[in-house]
């Protein structure tokens, strides 16, 4: 039987694992490199953290060959909040050094500050976006906050105009009816792009000790009335923004975009689950301030940096187990997932 046909608990079976079940290359690999965030967002518990552990240089460098034997293309610098880590230039020099390119996912409010780091070291920067100054503000709960990333911007574009600087914004009750006055809030502030997701509000990824219970996930997710709206305004913004699509400003194909109402019908039992096209954990991984090795955000580690390189990490037998009986359509993790990776070679 192929080890790719069907996924079970890994403690009922052990599959027979294949050379193939090696990761030879590894294009994408996420660094969360501290653990803090200077947000306290309505729908993620990062900012909870009592601690402000970090992904130090020295313990990357012990793993430069892995890096460069795995072919890294693009390392992904998320958090918490990257521009809090204490040795940031010290840390993208050696990823430079590696030869991989650097994109930064940030919240935005230290752009200005650390412009001159960012500008030089990074490749692309992704901000995060929650709609117009005043619900993005709200959401974020920080004062000022939307000034601050329009700030940051105008510093970079000073510093380096070729620079990409993108948003990504996550839909949730909190600004599921303003997808457009988003769009239009992502051209004021002088963005490249502007993405689109749905709120993750089932897993324990994003800081969450268990998964949050139904009370708690009703503050994020959308119910059956909210959903309508969310529909009506994806069909006005598709039908009213086309060169945005054409151009890719909006990333987002309409298909996709109508995903995300899908994914919050879901959640009420309206529809079945469907899992996005990926494959995130065979393209790529996700390492923790702790040194863990996830496939990717959704599902538990599979390795640890700790006592190993990156290489063993991922190619242990747990690791290989988890790639050889994981069927993407059929995991309920995946099946709930918000989010998706579909690398190819021209990617």
């Amino acid at each position: 039987m192929s080890s790719q046909l069907v996924h079970v608990g890994l403690a009922e079976i052990k599959p027979t694992l294949l050379a193939s079940d090696r990761l030879q290359k590894l294009p994408i690999l996420i660094l969360n490199v501290h653990e803090r965030c200077n947000c306290r967002c309505l729908m993620c518990d990062i900012w909870k953290r009592s601690n402000a552990g970090e992904l130090t240089t020295e313990e990357l460098t012990r793993h430069r060959e892995s890096i460069i034997n795995l072919g890294v293309r693009q390392v992904v610098l998320t958090g918490g909040e990257p521009l809090l880590h204490s040795h940031l230039e010290a840390l993208c020099s050696f990823l430079r050094e590696c030869g991989v390119t650097i994109t930064l996912l940030s919240t935005g409010l230290l752009l200005k500050k650390r412009a001159e780091l960012v500008a030089t070291l990074t490749d692309e920067v992704i901000v995060s976006l929650d709609g117009p100054e005043e619900i993005h503000d709200r959401v974020r709960r920080v004062r000022g906050g939307f000034q601050l990333i329009r700030d940051g911007i105008l510093a970079l574009r000073q510093l380096n105009p070729s620079l990409p600087i993108r948003g990504r914004s996550t839909v949730q009750r909190a600004n599921y009816s303003s997808l457009r006055q988003t769009v239009q809030a992502a051209r004021s502030l002088g963005l490249d792009s502007i993405s689109f997701l749905a709120a993750d509000v089932t897993s324990q990824a994003f800081n969450r000790e268990l998964v949050w219970p139904g009370e708690r996930q009703n503050e994020i997710a959308l119910s059956a009335t909210e959903i309508l709206v969310l529909e009506r305004e994806i069909d006005l913004l598709i039908s009213e923004h086309g060169n945005d699509f054409n151009s890719r400003f909006i990333v987002e194909s309409p298909e996709k975009l109508r995903r995300i109402a899908r994914h919050f019908r879901a959640h009420l039992g309206q529809v079945s689950s469907e899992a996005p096209k990926c494959n995130a954990p065979w393209v790529s991984a996700v390492v923790e301030v702790d040194g863990s090795v996830r496939p990717c955000f959704f599902h538990p580690k599979t390795g640890s940096l700790e006592a190993s390189t990156l290489e063993e990490a991922l190619n242990n037998e747990e690791a290989r187990a988890f790639r050889s009986t994981l069927n993407v359509q059929e995991n309920s993790t995946c099946k709930r997932c918000v989010c998706s990776l579909h690398y190819t070679q021209a990617s």
